[in-house]
């Protein structure tokens, strides 16, 4: 937008708007720089020595191919619900039923005993089976595949060893410890007939969803309150496996955890705003990219600046009114900035009862200018460097055209967010201009299919699948597996 669109807006107002504009704008040469950093970072993941970006080995070894069947349970466990599915793969290619129930994750668990909170699960697990299938005492025990989506560190994909609790979870004696057997252990208390195949991340999970119905799709995203991706990478390059002697072509899909990216600060253009969100953090110096393209934090980035022109600039916005309630930390989520972009009308009058209703300040038409185009400038920005981590991908795999599933509530809610993050890959890989609106690029990034259920349930298919043709890498108790298979 330029400055032209702002002709009611005085002098004093403009200059921090175009002050904005060049913090927040990222040129098509940065985006580029940043993609180059990006592949190296990648690649010092799989390295033995590791970098910034765990690069994390999931176990999951091949893509479906759409002819996988079988009835199958899915778990996931996030931070507001549990849900519970049971899914079956139909005999028709790349076509699946599911039932599914959600139970409340109530919050006195996420801050209590361990055993209480995996009593409940397995209760909920416990409750599901009894309405779907009766007397749980006649039945074969069901594959499961949990979908564990917290940082964990995964040797085997029957096992999972917590790093560190997020999602306003934390409970002691927990961290650094398999989850695996604590579940069980709740599952055989309460005879629950269960057997659980594979524990996921849900970002593996949407890759290989998104796979099951579209052979095209390359890459899983997840662009929601956290930001993540996977991909399928071969043995061969993968330095940090080496010594398991793997075949170098064998895929093995790996469950980046980007958010991490430029921890270092290398690259990332990082505004003052930037800096006091790291600063103020639980972890400063951790998830550096995360916290400039996450649902969580976009917010809070325009509520930083929303308070420095309050209080330490000329302009003075929102003078003589209490912005108290504006001052409170995290108070204001990605969707406040989402209905800031979808406002219609011209006036901006809806911004304004949002900024009367939630916040108690009433903006004159000149500030509520300035809202708008801080909001933009935050949303595009986003979105363009989250391009940067799909194109660092599809240059580390030479993908010249894929499809990339996304999933979260950024990528599905967020105004412009799909449009913008096109544009910017199109900026860094050079595509030429289209002959027609309506041609597809190269790479698409795609709404994703159901990764935490259909995706986990999916890895307990292929897990089976290749125990039963003799695979046993990453298996930690090939034992388990002798009665589902």
């Amino acid at each position: 937008m330029s400055s032209g669109s702002f002709v009611e807006v005085p002098k004093d107002l403009l200059n921090e708007i175009e002050r904005l504009e060049e913090l927040f704008t990222v040129d098509t040469a940065k985006l580029k720089q940043i993609t180059d950093h990006f592949v190296n970072e990648l690649e010092k993941g799989l390295s033995k020595e590791g970098g910034s970006i765990p690069m994390n080995p999931t176990w999951v070894m091949s893509f479906p191919t759409g002819y996988e069947t079988g009835t199958f349970l899915a778990l996931d466990m996030g931070g507001t619900n549990l849900r519970v599915c049971q899914i079956t793969l139909t005999e028709q290619k790349s076509e699946f039923d599911i039932i599914q129930s959600k139970y409340r994750m109530p919050e006195e668990l996420k801050t209590g005993v361990a055993e209480d909170l995996w009593e409940y699960i397995a209760e909920c697990l416990l409750q599901f089976i009894q309405t779907h299938h009766g007397d749980v005492t006649k039945l074969d025990k069901i594959p499961l595949g949990f979908t564990f989506s917290y940082p964990a560190t995964q040797n085997y994909i029957d096992e999972g060893i917590l790093q560190r609790w997020t999602k306003g979870f934390d409970i002691d004696g927990v961290e650094g410890q398999n989850v695996v057997p604590m579940f069980e252990k709740a599952l055989e208390e309460r005879g629950v007939p269960i057997k659980l195949t594979a524990l996921i991340n849900d970002t593996t999970g949407t890759l290989i969803a998104s796979a099951y119905t579209d052979t095209k799709m390359k890459i899983g995203c997840i662009f929601g309150t956290g930001c993540n991706a996977a991909y399928m990478e071969d043995c061969g390059s993968i330095p940090k496996l080496a010594h398991l002697n793997l075949p170098p072509d064998t895929p093995m899909a790996i469950n980046c955890e980007w958010g991490a990216f430029d921890n270092e600060q290398k690259v990332l253009p990082r505004t003052p705003y930037d800096v006091a969100i790291d600063n103020d953090s639980p972890r400063p110096g951790q998830q550096a990219f995360e916290k400039m393209i996450a649902g969580l934090y976009l917010g809070e980035i325009f509520r930083l600046i929303m308070v420095d022109l309050h209080d330490n600039h000329e302009v003075n916005i929102f003078a003589g009114q209490d912005i108290g309630k504006l001052r409170r930390p995290y108070s204001l989520d990605s969707s406040f900035l989402s209905a800031i972009e979808d406002d219609p009308f011209e006036n901006l009058s809806e911004t304004r009862e949002l900024f009367q209703n939630q916040l108690g300040i009433d903006p004159n038409r000149s500030e509520l200018e300035l809202i708008r185009r801080a909001a933009e400038l935050i949303g595009t920005r986003a979105a363009r460097l989250s391009a940067c981590g799909v194109a660092a991908i599809s240059k580390k795999k030479g993908y010249k055209e894929c499809h990339v599933g996304a999933d979260g509530s950024v990528f599905n809610k967020y105004p412009h967010f799909k449009k913008r993050g096109a544009a910017a890959l199109r900026e860094i890989l050079d595509w030429p201009a289209k002959a027609n609106a309506s041609d597809d690029d190269p790479i698409e990034i795609l709404a994703a299919e159901d990764g935490s259920g259909v995706g986990a349930a999916l890895i307990a298919a292929l897990t089976l699948e290749r125990v039963k043709k003799g695979n046993m890498h990453g298996i930690l108790h090939p034992e388990n597996f002798k009665d589902t298979v």
